[in-house]
């Protein structure tokens, strides 16, 4: 063979032990590398699952009483698979159906269409479950009507009736606690992106319905509990050849809240009432939110926020109208963890604990003129009562504003006055920061408001925010408004400029503003609860909590969960402890005396501190009480606050009291301890008992304690 024939077979030889090569590669990727992907896409067109709701857990008082449950429910099904092997694709059955229901069959079809479908309605109306799965067309189907579905079954093939677990509101003392609790909707599209290409079994799935607000979302994971999954096997038809798998829903942990459901009845009814108080007063009395706080824990034993709303609204969906009403009466969001009010007098021993720091004498004598004069401005006390020299316990008696004017002018001048920038010291803002203002509490439901410390820092924040729109303005002038009111347009402009130029400089006017919760501060009701709370328990600072524990269907203690102490609030002991000698005065020989004339304060001694909070424009101020007892040894504090309510001390005071009664068992000012409202005299440490088949162990009678407890490990 010549040597040109034998390099021929060569290089075939060598080609063809290259396409062996490359053949072989190429199969080990598809079967090797690849093989599981190819597996898994195989599998998924040969499997389908269905999947069955847990019931979801119930939301407990700290008693065992429910404030969330279930009830059972008939709900018609129907079977899509089997309705398209009909003649007519079921269309005869929807018609037979929808007569027995008294319902549109077009209702009924288009609740069958599958979402993203031609003509497919919206969810929730549409189908968003798996084709495989029973469509549910109707709820609390009479039980008449279920036994004729199911007894005509030639009539309505494919068509079942099943009882269902549907959340319900027992409203135990016709309590409300509708912003605490929260309610469900539909799982959105941002909660299944957040779950990835989760396959887990209890994934959210586009048919759940979740926690949209309150306990509700907040412990939406405990409460939820694991799905029934049903694997079936199908065919490259789409019909289900056999049942590969089996999993049976696991029921939701129950929740067990700080609230007490009598108590917190008891603060709905007398927060409305306050609200009436101030109508009848002449005043508009908008809105409001009232807290009360276990000092020794900073669990929240009540909170109410007006105006509210029934929480069963939301079951099977609300209308269009309905959640028009809801956001034009403004009854959505919770006044008391995420309104932002001016805290007025009320802020007075922040500044009192900011003068104790400042070395300021908190037992010395100090002028309290009925006004002050700073620059052009006078800065008056409110109704401008002059007292004379008198003592700081004295001043917080009497709320006089004067007397903490001078202390707040006092500490800008050795700050450095108007020279100062936004660095220099700033004792009362310092000391609101330290006491939790301007951030979120913590506690453990959601969208909490943060509210705002007035300070040096705040005002130039504020000013780097807002000045391009200031300066722009001051240059424009004001063009529309000047063709109808020129002066308004140069007040504007001249305001504009001057905040342009100089809108980051803290002067005095703001420091004195500051003192007495007015300017630019804005609290919540509870964070001002909790402020209260730690002077009365002499310093510690807590995170506010309303869930207490978990406990499983069947009764086992699954979490508890313990107070959480923050730390030591960053004022001198001395201040807090002048704030506690001094505060009980407040009561028994300042603005708070008149609501509580009559009440027993040698037994129960209350320590408070009224506040009347200006507004902007022609609004009247807001009403604000807070308070703590028993004085001489602390374990509740209590906040109320009406908007444009009119005085503390007249409007909140009164129902204040009401609540001390309540917890205190006080009848025509006798204390009787055992007719105290709180479930066993006073909150309760332990979990409540929850029976192996679901039932909780609650209380009878009033003030009968927990029958049987387990700790862990065992509108006007």
């Amino acid at each position: 063979m010549s040597e040109r024939s034998n390099l021929r077979l060569l290089v075939l030889a060598v080609l063809v032990v290259s396409l062996l090569g490359t053949l072989l590669a190429r199969a080990f990727y598809l079967q090797v590398v690849e093989g599981a992907t190819y597996r898994a896409a195989a599998a998924d067109n040969t499997v389908r699952e269905t999947v069955e709701p847990a019931v979801r857990g119930l939301v407990l008082d700290q008693a065992g009483r429910p404030l969330v449950s279930n009830r059972t429910s008939v709900v018609v099904t129907v079977d899509r698979q089997t309705l398209e092997k009909e003649d007519d694709g079921g269309a005869a059955v929807i018609r037979r159906l929808a007569r027995i229901l008294d319902t549109p069959a077009a209702k009924i079809s288009d609740r069958l269409t599958p979402c993203g479908t031609d003509g497919a309605k919206p969810p929730p109306v549409c189908w968003n479950g798996s084709p495989y799965q029973p469509v549910p067309v109707a709820n609390d189907v009479d039980t008449r009507t279920a036994l004729t579905i199911m007894e005509k079954r030639r009539e309505f093939p494919g068509i079942s009736a099943r009882l269902e677990a549907i959340r319900e509101y027992p409203s135990p003392f016709n309590v409300n606690a509708a912003h605490i609790l929260g309610y469900l909707g539909p799982v959105t599209e941002e909660q299944l992106a957040e779950q990835g290409d989760s396959t887990a079994f209890d994934r959210l799935r586009r048919t759940d319905v979740v926690g949209r607000t309150g306990l509700e979302r907040e412990y939406d994971a405990e409460l939820r509990g694991e799905p029934g999954i049903t694997t079936l096997a199908v065919d490259t038809a789409g019909n289900v050849t056999g049942t590969l798998e089996e999993k049976d829903p696991v029921a939701g942990s129950y929740l067990v809240s700080t609230i007490d459901a009598e108590l917190q009845s008891v603060v709905e009814d007398q927060l409305v009432r306050a609200v009436q108080r101030a109508r009848q007063q002449g005043y508009r009395g908008k809105s409001g939110a009232a807290v009360v706080v276990d000092v020794k824990t900073g669990r929240v034993l009540a909170m109410a926020s007006y105006p509210t709303y029934d929480p069963s609204i939301w079951i099977g969906g609300v209308s269009k109208k309905q959640f028009k009403e809801l956001i034009n009466n403004e009854s959505l969001s919770s006044n008391a963890y995420q309104g932002q009010f001016a805290p007025g007098s009320t802020f007075k021993v922040v500044s009192t604990a900011a003068a104790g720091k400042d070395n300021f004498n908190l037992y010395g004598i100090y002028p309290c003129p009925s006004s002050l004069k700073i620059g052009p401005q006078t800065f008056r006390n409110y109704e401008s009562s002059a007292y004379g020299p008198i003592s700081l316990t004295r001043a917080l008696e009497v709320s006089c504003n004067t007397v903490f004017y001078d202390i707040a002018r006092t500490m800008w001048q050795k700050a450095g006055g108007p020279d100062a920038d936004a660095t220099a010291p700033d004792p009362i803002a310092d000391a609101a920061k330290a006491f939790g203002l301007g951030q979120p509490t913590g506690i453990d439901l959601p969208g909490e408001a943060a509210g705002t410390v007035s300070g040096r820092t705040f005002k130039y924040d504020n000013w780097e925010a807002k000045k391009e729109t200031w300066c722009r303005n001051a240059e424009q002038g004001y063009p529309e408004t000047r063709k109808t009111n020129p002066k308004l347009a140069d007040y504007y402009t001249a305001l504009d400029k001057e905040n342009c130029t100089d809108g980051y400089q803290w002067r005095a006017g703001d420091a004195l503003n500051a003192a007495i919760g007015q300017g630019d501060t804005t609290v919540t009701p509870l964070q001002m609860a909790m402020v209260y709370a730690t002077i009365a328990n002499g310093g510690k600072l807590y995170q506010p909590q309303v869930a207490k524990g978990v406990v499983s269907a069947d009764g086992k203690v699954v979490k508890e969960f313990p107070p959480i102490l923050k730390g030591r609030v960053d004022v001198p002991k001395k201040a807090i402890k002048f704030l506690k000698r001094s505060l009980p005065g407040v009561t028994t020989d300042g603005s708070g005396e008149t609501p509580f004339l009559g009440f027993p304060l040698k037994q129960i001694p209350v320590a408070s501190k009224t506040g009347s909070a200006q507004v902007t424009g022609d609004k009247a101020s807001t009403s604000w009480f807070a308070s703590y007892a028993p004085a001489d040894n602390p374990r509740y504090a209590i906040v109320m606050m009406v908007t444009e309510g009119g005085t503390g001390s007249k409007t909140s005071g009164p129902s204040v009291r009401k609540i001390y009664e309540e917890i205190f068992g006080i009848r025509n000012g006798v204390v009787r301890p055992k007719t105290s409202i709180l479930a066993g005299g006073a909150p309760q440490d332990s979990l409540p008992v929850v029976r192996a088949d679901g039932t909780p162990v609650t209380p009878k009678g009033r003030n009968a304690g927990v029958v049987s407890t387990r700790t862990a490990g065992s509108t006007p």
